[in-house]
């Protein structure tokens, strides 16, 4: 007890901390108030210690606790969204923000974000336009439409359809499809939120046509299809193909909507990726409402792209929950220029930067391994650094089965656990997110940009060289490939 007394008493006043070199030189850029509170949350924190962890000693000097509230004051100075470096191997990372940007999205949207722009201004008649406009055309040549629009997600996409098309009325689904994505979001709970009606037919691994025919009623609006992008079912299965359901629902004056998730406008199998039907080919079936994100396989921003025949997405168009839902300028920039590149399918492979990811063989990852494993050379004292085979996953709900065969550094640090390792690339800037396994930090370079090498061998050097979490003058070493 004396001892914490003790503790307690040697821990410097707020106004002395603040009087130390480490946080009065931060007086010019910091505003005094987060100065002040710095101080008085690292005292606060400091008796927590010394009070619920007896047997701790920190370092009680003014100078420590000095350079303590620094580093909390240049957090509150920090924005809270930042980039981070995905070592992850999950292309899709959902927690990491999805799909990162061509350099044409990002060019576009600084463009137009640096000023005024034809948002809903029609320059040829110089009159109002509709925002949507910037999109529709190329979005129906894409995939061979009468009409498309676009709101805030793909989630927001299918409550805004269903709402318009099938509000009081029935929707018909299959029970395997009826899927949980991330978030909570339920088809059911969908359903229920846009007035909808669900009828299920089949079984969880069955559903034939009939079952369809059978349910059929008055109240009955559509047909809706889910495409399971989260989950595959094996084995002893049966589904009713888009064709076969369109025709039904055509004899019965019915429509059909497909909620495709990721939304591939690119056939990826020459690249190893399995066979997934394409929003061409989903609307050259006769589906009257295909329904995908932006923000996964297409590559491009978050956004929930809704096309088809020309009637239905007028309708959903006009419900006033559009408007709510409705897209910004900087979100219509990204899209239509990542629209763009698949003008031509060889420049959206080259320049999308999930696309490239998607198509970088096994070989090219390893290379990368190699040569950055031999820049790490310099840092043998201070961890082991090998080459393992590490397959990557897509992830944001795509392609669940699918597996890319790659390969990832192993980082095994000397001096501190894999997991001290790890929470100290988090916090460094920018932050590196990599996975552990068996005291090893994996990083997977396959969802690590080739620009972003340099940072990471920095952020490693900083890390490991100095475990004492004291900065270093190493920022520097990595400038050069």
């Amino acid at each position: 007890m004396d001892d914490r007394k003790n503790l307690l008493r040697r821990i410097p006043a707020v106004d002395r901390v603040l009087n130390e070199p480490a946080l009065s030189r931060l007086s010019a850029s910091c505003p005094r108030i987060l100065l002040l509170e710095s101080a008085q949350e690292t005292v606060a924190e400091l008796r927590r210690e010394i009070l619920e962890a007896p047997q701790s000693s920190p370092d009680l000097s003014p100078a420590a606790v000095a350079q303590r509230a620094a580093r909390r004051a240049e957090r509150k100075l920090s924005p809270s969204l930042q980039p981070v470096i995905n070592a992850t191997g999950t292309l899709l990372h959902t927690n990491l923000g999805r799909a990162p940007l061509s350099e044409s999205a990002l060019l576009a949207m600084q463009e137009v974000a640096r000023g005024y722009s034809n948002l809903e201004f029609d320059l040829d008649s110089g009159e109002r336009g509709h925002r949507y406009a910037h999109v529709e055309e190329l979005l129906c040549r894409l995939a061979g439409a009468e009409a498309a629009t676009v709101v805030n997600n793909n989630a927001g996409a299918v409550l805004l359809a269903l709402t318009a098309l099938a509000k009081g009325k029935e929707a018909i689904v299959s029970r395997g499809e009826l899927v949980e994505i991330g978030g909570a979001f339920r088809v059911p709970d969908v359903m229920a939120a846009g007035g909808v009606t669900l009828r299920e037919v089949g079984t969880t691994n069955k559903t034939h046509l009939k079952d369809y025919r059978e349910a059929i009623g008055d109240a009955t609006a559509l047909f809706l299809k889910v495409h399971t992008s989260n989950y595959r079912i094996v084995g002893f299965t049966a589904s009713v193909s888009a064709q076969d359901l369109v025709a039904l629902a055509r004899e019965r004056s019915l429509l059909v909507m497909e909620d495709l998730g990721s939304g591939m406008l690119l056939d990826l199998s020459p690249y190893g990726i399995p066979r997934e039907p394409t929003v061409r080919e989903a609307v050259g079936a006769g589906i009257d409402i295909v329904t995908f994100s932006g923000d996964k396989l297409l590559g491009g921003p978050q956004a929930g792209v809704i096309l088809g025949r020309r009637e239905a997405v007028e309708k959903i168009r006009r419900h006033p929950m559009a408007r709510a839902m409705r897209i910004d300028k900087l979100t219509l920039a990204a899209l239509e220029a990542t629209l763009r590149h698949y003008l031509d399918p060889q420049e959206a492979l080259r320049e999308i930067p999930v696309l490239r990811m998607l198509a970088a063989s096994a070989e090219e990852i390893r290379r990368r391994c190699t040569r950055l494993k031999r820049r790490l050379s310099a840092l043998a004292e201070h961890a082991a650094v090998e080459i393992v085979a590490e397959p990557s996953q897509v992830g944001g709900g795509a392609l669940p089965t699918t597996e890319l065969p790659g390969f990832a550094l192993a980082v095994t640090p000397r001096k501190l656990s894999a997991q001290a390792l790890a929470d100290r690339l988090r916090h460094g800037r920018p932050p590196v997110v990599g996975r552990i396994q068996e005291e090893r930090l994996l990083l997977n370079l396959r969802t690590v940009a080739r620009e972003e090498e340099n940072e990471l061998l920095r952020a490693l050097d900083t890390v490991l060289r100095n475990t004492d979490d004291q900065p270093v003058g190493t920022l520097n070493r990595f400038q050069h490939g």
